[in-house]
């Protein structure tokens, strides 16, 4: 089982993509949690990265290319995977497609989580992440069960350098101006799946769980088996 996840930054892809995850035994490859970990390396291409995602900007479609295709070349993907934010233009979307026929592989799903602008900035003005484990909470809405601490590791929680209200405006600019072509290139595949995002999260999980289940009716042979 191969899914796409799309939606804007606070869209809650990171919370949806590690319930499906978790549902069907597949990695969830976050370009996000990629380009954190070349970052914290401290190495010239980390460098090079925190140089776009400090100011909101996207990294290169070079860069973004040459790391997801890398990580989708290892032992846990060869069953299916999760891409969380990407493709995040055309091009990128050429390039997975184009990287997937060379494999005779192709996508299975790709669902757009869609949140109303104002709902977004509020989760993400709201947001804390565990710098170490990766773990993600809100302040209001998903609170850990002690103030400003990892419920998971016990790391003190961050607030991102990057999660202000006007970097935030930004991102959104960027990504509906970079994302209505994909959804077209998509559409014209019909595996593109439309999930109101301004429900709960577990009623946003039934929507795109029972799109998968209902497909895996139809063609069981292409899908991983969900874990039970």
């Amino acid at each position: 089982m191969k899914i796409i996840l799309l939606g804007t930054p606070g869209g809650g892809k990171g919370t949806q993509a590690k319930l499906i995850c978790d549902c069907f035994n597949i990695p969830h490859i976050s370009t996000g949690d990629i380009f954190r970990g070349k970052i914290t390396s401290g190495t010239p291409e980390g460098r090079e990265i925190s140089a776009y995602t400090s100011k909101g900007q996207l990294v290169p479609d070079r860069i973004t290319i040459a790391l997801v295709e890398e990580r989708l070349e290892k032992e846990d993907c060869q069953e299916g995977f999760l891409l969380d934010g990407f493709p995040r233009d055309k091009k990128q979307a050429q390039a997975l497609d184009l990287f997937m026929n060379k494999k005779s592989e192709q996508i299975n799903y790709v669902f757009l989580i869609d949140v109303p602008k104002e709902i977004i900035v509020d989760r993400i003005l709201g947001r804390r992440v565990c710098p170490k484990c990766g773990e993600s909470y809100h302040i209001k809405y998903n609170p850990p069960k002690i103030s400003a601490t990892c419920d998971v590791c016990s790391t003190a929680l961050i607030h991102r350098a990057d999660d202000q209200e006007e970097i935030i405006l930004e991102r959104l600019d960027i990504y509906n101006q970079t994302t209505q072509p994909i959804l077209e290139f998509y559409e014209k595949k019909a595996i593109l799946h439309k999930i109101k995002g301004d429900s709960g999260i577990h009623e946003i999980f039934s929507q795109i769980s029972e799109i998968i289940e209902k497909e895996q009716k139809k063609a069981p042979w292409e899908m991983s088996p969900p874990r039970l």
